[in-house]
This record gives C-alpha cells, structure tokens and sequence, in this order.
C-alpha cells in the first residue's frame, strides 16, 4: 500500500516593521504531492534586495497554529523548539533566495509550510 501525503505551500509572507505585500516573496511549488520516506523541498525567493537576508520558515499542521521550525541566513541555520536539522534543513547561499526541505516524510508531517523574509534591523535607539 502507498501512502501519498499532501504538503500545502502557503502564499507567502514579507515580515517588516511594516505591512507589505506577499506578492515580494514567491515560494515554489504552491502543492506538493510526495510518498512516505521521502523528502519534500520548498523553494522561496524575494524581490526586496540584498538587505532582506534573513529567511523564516513555519509549520502549520491541520487545526493548530503556526510555529517557527528554522531561522537562516547564509550562515548556520537556527532551529526552535522541538525542530532539528535532522528533519528539516535550509539551504540558503544568497539573500534573495532559499530552500527548506522537510526530509523522510511521515503521515504528520502533511501541513501548510511558510516562509517569510526581513531585513536586519537595530532596535537600539541610542
């Protein structure tokens, strides 16, 4: 028996001090269909410039809320919670880009997946 499961892409998201409009960062495919064991990869992209490098990606599961897995930029990725590296890595060489893999796919892991960009910001108003 093959079990397929369903990994939903969601529009996604700019994060800044403001509101922007989703239509600056595309993430590709928008769904995607893939077996058991195997790993599904999530390819996100802005057109904001260099200054937006950092680069969020979230987990939402069906009837839960949202939660950061991983924070990168192009250095050493930054997991939260109860996410690791060993199911989940991010691979991002350049500002403007980057891609998020959920590995060895399992029933639970079928969801909205989302990425989402800033740029560094100095909150110190001295």
């Amino acid at each position: 028996m093959m079990i397929t499961l369903v990994i939903t892409l969601s529009v996604s998201i700019l994060w800044t001090s403001g509101l922007i409009d989703g239509n600056d960062v595309t993430q590709k495919p928008s769904i995607k269909f893939e077996q058991k064991g195997l790993s599904a990869q999530i390819n996100c992209s802005h057109n904001k410039g260099a200054a937006y490098f950092q680069m969020y990606w979230y987990r939402q599961l069906p009837g839960q809320g949202m939660k950061q897995v991983v924070y990168s930029t192009t250095s050493k990725p930054e997991y939260y919670g109860d996410f690791t590296e060993d199911k989940y890595s991010t691979n991002k060489t350049v500002a403007e880009s980057g891609s998020f893999t959920v590995k060895k796919l399992e029933a639970g892991d079928s969801g909205m997946y989302f990425c989402a960009v800033s740029q560094h910001s100095d909150t110190d108003d001295e």
